[in-house]
């Protein structure tokens, strides 16, 4: 089912999100506020530098993507079950201030019910192909009684927007949008079309969404390049800052394993149990403790990215991990979080989930199942993967795939990543800028197989001793403003210089 509003006469003003309001806070708790509704478009102020070029006034700007921000909380779009509608809308609600209209500058349109995609474009000359900015509004479910406030409040309290998306991805969507609406506002020439797209999916497998899109709509998000969720972000590795630039995403694989046994009576035990067969196979995964070692190119251009920005014999360190059997070699040395990083760049990884055997406590069952969610490095294929746990389980065992996508990998010398890795650098000159690959799934694999180099870049500054590795998905989601004054900059920066015609 599909539907495409372009004249939205169904959806009045009075239909976009609300939210009951809490009362005003007393003086001893001044710390808490409510982000008002709109804070209008005082970010339309400029500034001259001293080169003469115009920029925005990112302190106004900053306050009215904090605001936008607040009103995407606000808007419950949890997946499952799935409800992009109420975001949708207000995005449309602010679109429609700003002077855009339907068709002619941007389109919503629905896969399915409440689901719903909304794409924006700002035409340059044509000269060259477009860039997209892409961001999902749909955000995964909460556990209420674990969050420390409403997580969906939209509450600013003590510098920080708290809720669900906060960082995963509404608040880098917001600061995609305020991107946006700065160009329009400033009228930038543009030697290239500039596209905003706000989707559907993409915690629950893309169908409703970047699927959706490429498959039905291609024309409408068609572009050279694209940016989205997923890099050039503070991230603290001991006394130093690493800023990764995602430039590659594993595939998902996802498996059912399943061992047969002699069925019976519990009362009457042997070793011929399925339950047995299928422990003794997760047992030997868990053993090995990873799976072969393969080092793939964005591996290897990060390598060399790090060791040239650090001195020796640190620099000699880092190029030796080029070598499978030096990571082998490291993977059993390590421990927690950096093995587990390592882990996930150099080997497709195996993770058992859930567990499924027997209908009845004194029934041998003659079958027991595992799931597993095997993530795979580019150029790997599922049955690359069966065959490397086949390698440790022995036989017995068969496989059963679940689900599947695809992974991607995108040049890390192309124009747009060097400019991207240019700015970077000027928003902490001290910092490690790298390209990194995504563990995860964006929806950057999608638009890959529409032809679009995609990069993971939702730039800013962390202050320090901010858990953000344990944010998103997590409780108590939140985003410092002071990341979103950070970033801003940078992201005007990359696109004024990538799609201005100056």
């Amino acid at each position: 089912m599909e539907r495409s509003y372009n004249g939205f006469n169904q959806y009045s003003r009075s239909t976009r999100p609300t939210r009951r309001r809490r009362a005003p806070q007393s003086a001893t708790t001044h710390h808490r506020a409510i982000v008002p509704k709109m804070v209008g478009v005082a970010s339309i102020r400029v500034k001259k530098d001293a080169t003469m070029s115009v920029t925005p006034d990112w302190k106004a700007a900053t306050q009215e993507t904090v605001a936008h921000l607040s009103r995407l909380i606000q808007a419950e779009t949890v997946n499952p079950p799935g409800n992009e509608l109420p975001a949708i809308l207000f995005i449309k609600e602010l679109l429609e201030q700003e002077g855009f209209r339907s068709p002619d500058d941007f389109v919503i349109l629905e896969s399915a019910p409440n689901r719903v995609n909304l794409v924006a474009r700002l035409r340059g000359d044509g000269s060259q192909r477009p860039l997209l900015l892409s961001g999902h509004v749909d955000v995964v479910p909460v556990e209420r009684e674990k969050w420390s406030h409403d997580p969906f409040g939209g509450e600013v309290i003590d510098g920080e927007v708290w809720g669900r998306g906060a960082l995963d991805m509404k608040g880098f969507l917001a600061m995609y949008l305020q991107i946006f609406l700065q160009v329009r506002r400033l009228r930038l020439p543009l030697k290239r079309d500039l596209i905003f797209a706000a989707i559907a999916d993409e915690e629950a497998g893309f169908d409703h969404g970047s699927k959706f899109l490429v498959t039905q709509h291609r024309d409408l998000i068609d572009a050279e390049y694209g940016l989205t969720e997923g890099g050039a972000f503070t991230i603290p590795m001991g006394k130093r800052r690493i800023y990764a630039i995602q430039a590659a995403e594993k595939g998902v694989t996802w498996l059912k394993m399943t061992t047969s046994g002699k069925p019976g009576h519990a009362s009457l035990p042997h070793d011929e149990n399925a339950v047995f067969y299928l422990a003794r196979a997760i047992e030997r995964i868990r053993r090995a403790g990873h799976l072969p070692v393969h080092i793939t190119p964005t591996f290897q251009a990060m390598i060399a990215k790090a060791a040239a920005q650090v001195g020796f014999p640190a620099s000699l360190l880092i190029r030796s991990l080029s070598y499978p059997w030096v990571v082998s070699l490291c993977l059993k040395l390590l421990k927690g979080q950096p093995k587990s990083l390592l882990t996930a760049l150099t080997t497709n990884t195996c993770t058992p989930t859930i567990l499924q055997a027997g209908q009845k406590t004194n029934v041998i069952p003659a079958e027991a199942a595992v799931h597993l969610d095997c993530r795979r490095l580019p150029g790997q294929s599922p049955e690359d993967v069966m065959k490397e746990i086949l390698s440790l389980t022995g036989a017995g065992v068969s496989f059963e795939p679940l689900d599947t996508s695809p992974g991607a990998a995108f040049p890390t010398e192309s124009p747009l990543y060097r400019l991207l890795e240019q700015e970077t650098r000027r928003l902490d000159p001290q910092g490690m800028v790298i390209p990194m690959m995504m563990p995860g799934a964006t929806d950057a694999c999608v638009y890959r197989q529409a032809g679009i180099t995609m990069y993971g870049f939702t730039p800013g500054r962390f202050p320090e001793g901010f858990p953000v590795l344990s944010m998103a998905h997590g409780h108590d989601e939140r985003i410092p403003i002071s990341f979103i004054e950070s970033g801003l900059p940078v992201l005007w920066a990359v696109v004024q210089k990538f799609c201005s015609q100056s």
